[in-house]
């Protein structure tokens, strides 16, 4: 069985070196094909790390995975993989210099393993340092296969989704080898030898991988990859992780063989130092603060993630979710969150043209006086528009600046780091006050272009925001008025009807009966004045604002007594109703269309309401013999406001009308001739209740009004 297995250890990686050189002479051959156009460097370096990978398992398969040859071809073939990964990721548009530090960190790995390999061949058995130098160069395999894998991760994650079904089985054969190679330097670490049991097994895994090889070559012109610096970020971090545990499990074994108590001591020691360290570290905000600007400045070409800090910055403003902060705090925050800040204050111009606190950010502490600013501070930011440092300010370091435009309470305010400005259209939407974030720094050309550029578009939403509350007071102002245009249309007609009482008193002013009926004109009247008063009143519910079950014959019969029309208005009950209805409105609709068809019937003209309904709505119909109207001033002029045929009229009864009966949720239709006289037909929501009996239809009882109304239909 061993001979077979050693067999095994033979053919399994010498078949696998003759295939993977086959699989590199095709991309040879496909390259030579595609001259003169230039061949993508990643094509150049999956052709090297192919020939790397075939001498690997031809040294393999001839000395043995334990022999010198084995771990130099090794070497050689980790390094070939790892510049081909490399330049797949220097082939994006964009990508950070961050990772430029990993490929570093692993590369020196790669240079210090074959030092270290050589340095033992020198080493005689059974020598101290002949078995660091074996723990050594396992820990260097393991850390790099660490590495390696995590690199992988990163590049299979951040590719584009074109890209990922591409590039996802080759990654797939690189991590398995690495995983693979990682498992047996972890074995060999804990045994203090070599696994040779599963040594051959190399071979047959590499012999595994190349079919996935072979689909890696097929592919030419390189990956377009998409970087994120989140998931670089995770990559650095994984990686010091990794190295964090491997450094400290490297000096614990040293300390160990070291042999003494005092060496046992230490190791202890420096378990629990290295554990307590990380544990203040890791959670300190801090720290953590500290990590993200040295990341940024040593491994980043750029400092922002401008796409990921655009997402997040229209996502503070615009999608505030529930229970989220006001307006102007998010505001704040959406201009903090850009430079690290934990804190600010926003200061918007009042009606005075002078800047005062708007808002605040996690900054409760901060002394703002009443007037914010000084008599030059909002023209200055106006005029240039420029972000100002509050450290250099203090120190004399911005001659540009003019201390006379930035406020001596902001200059005091130690906690205070920049002045970011929101012009709008070279004019001052307001100024936010940062505070100073945990680790403090100074402002580069990218901190400032991307503060200007947010600063303008905060600036943008605090001018709509402006505008909106300005376009919502011009309504309520209009509103204001629609109301008191409706109430003076109403006073005009209880002007006239207290007019007719004031001159039928100086005749009948002796009649008992006669100041009994002014006495109860007067006390409508009033009613009816307070009722158009709080109807002036935008948060006062006034009646109109309530609807009931309204007799709507007794109504209207009330409407006719009030207005002393009874011998010229004829009702024409066809069925008793009750429409869902507010009396106070109804009764001021009726009133509306009863007065305007007296006036276009003129002195002795008959008016007819019909009061009836169908199977859904109260119906009255208001029909008159007048002078009618045309299609085309029903269609265009009726229900517009401020237009109408009478020389002393508002132009406003049939608006307000329309609008009242569309508050009690029901609608009026009109039908009108010229010469021949109108029909408006008010329909409302029908009360009706159970078991109430029809009223029976006389039709000799109304045919005049009948056929008035058809006669106008």
């Amino acid at each position: 069985m061993a001979a077979y297995w050693n067999e095994l250890g033979f053919w399994g990686p010498f078949a696998g070196a003759i295939l993977i050189a086959l699989v590199a002479a095709s991309l040879i051959r496909r390259l030579e094909k595609a001259r003169p156009a230039k061949p993508f460097l990643g094509d150049l370096a999956l052709l090297g790390a192919l020939i790397a990978t075939s001498i690997w398992s031809l040294g393999v398969a001839l000395s043995g995975s334990t022999g010198v040859a084995a771990a130099l071809t090794e070497t050689a073939r980790n390094a070939s993989w790892l510049l081909f990964m490399f330049l797949m990721v220097r082939s994006a548009r964009s990508q950070p210099v961050s990772l430029v530090a990993i490929y570093a960190v692993l590369g020196l790995i790669l240079v210090i393993q074959p030092v270290i390999d050589i340095w033992r061949l020198g080493l005689a058995e059974g020598m101290v340092l002949r078995e660091i130098a074996l723990t050594s160069t396992l820990l260097l395999r393991m850390l790099f296969a660490v590495g390696a894998l995590v690199v992988a991760h990163n590049l299979y994650v951040v590719a584009s989704a074109q890209t990922r079904a591409t590039i996802r089985l080759p990654l797939t054969a690189l991590a398995a080898m690495w995983l693979y190679d990682l498992n047996l330097y972890m074995l060999a670490y804990l045994a203090r030898e070599m696994p040779v049991d599963l040594l051959p097994l190399r071979g047959v895994v590499t012999l595994l991988l190349v079919p996935f090889f072979a689909m890696a070559a097929t592919r030419s012109g390189g990956w377009k990859l998409q970087l994120s610096r989140k998931v670089a970020i995770r990559s650095i971090s994984l990686v010091a992780i990794s190295g964090y545990l491997l450094l400290m499990i490297a000096i614990a074994q040293l300390l160990r063989m070291a042999g003494s108590d005092i060496a046992s001591m230490a190791q202890t020691g420096l378990v629990i130092g290295m554990s307590i360290a990380a544990l203040v570290l890791i959670p300190s905000e801090r720290f953590r603060a500290w990590f993200k600007v040295k990341v940024a400045k040593h491994f980043f070409r750029h400092r922002y993630d401008y796409r990921l800090e655009w997402m997040r910055f229209t996502d503070t403003i615009g999608r505030p979710g529930d229970g989220a902060a006001p307006f102007h705090e998010r505001v704040i925050k959406a201009i903090a969150d850009i430079a690290d800040s934990p804190a600010g204050l926003l200061l918007t111009p009042n009606d005075n043209a002078r800047l005062e606190l708007q808002a605040r950010f996690n900054w409760p502490t901060a002394l703002v006086p009443a007037r914010a600013c000084t008599a030059t501070t909002i023209s200055w930011f106006q005029g240039g528009g420029r972000i100002i440092e509050l450290d250099a300010l203090r120190n004399g370091r911005d001659p540009g600046t003019d201390r006379s435009a930035i406020p001596d309470w902001i200059v005091e305010e130690t906690a205070a780091w920049v002045l970011v400005p929101l012009v709008h259209f070279d004019r001052l939407a307001g100024l936010v006050v940062l505070a100073r974030p945990p680790i403090s720094r100074t402002l580069d050309w990218e901190d400032f272009d991307l503060l200007r550029v947010a600063g303008r578009q905060v600036a943008s939403y605090l001018a709509e925001a402006r505008s909106q509350e300005a376009l919502l007071e011009t309504e309520q102002f209009d509103e204001f008025n629609r109301r008191f245009a409706f109430v003076m249309h109403d006073i005009k007609n209880l002007v006239s009807q207290l007019s007719l009482v004031a001159r039928n008193a100086e005749k009948h002013a002796d009649n008992p009966a006669f100041r009994a009926d002014m006495i109860d004109t007067l006390q409508n009247s009033v009613g009816k004045m307070k009722t158009l008063i709080a109807r002036l009143t935008r948060y006062t519910r006034a009646d109109g604002d309530v609807t009931g079950p309204v007799d709507v014959e007794r109504l209207v019969a009330t409407v006719i007594g009030d207005k002393g029309l009874a011998e010229r208005v004829h009702i024409q009950t066809l069925q008793r109703v009750n429409a869902q209805a507010n009396a106070a409105q109804l009764e001021q609709v009726i009133g509306h269309l009863l007065q305007n068809a007296i006036d276009a019937s003129g002195p002795a003209g008959p008016v007819y309401v019909h009061i009836g309904r169908d199977a859904m709505n109260a119906q009255i119909e208001v029909v008159d013999q007048g002078c009618g109207m045309s299609a085309e001033f029903v269609r265009s002029k009726l229900f517009k406001p401020f237009i109408s045929s009478k020389p002393d009229g508002f132009g406003i009864g049939a608006y307000e009308a329309r609008s009242l009966v569309e508050a009690m949720h029901g609608r009026i239709d009109v039908e009108s001739r010229e010469g021949e006289g109108t029909r408006f037909l008010v329909e409302l929501p029908l009360v009706r209740q159970l078991g109430e009996p029809d009223m029976p239809v006389h039709e000799d009882r109304y045919s005049q009004g009948d056929r008035v109304a058809e006669k106008v239909r």
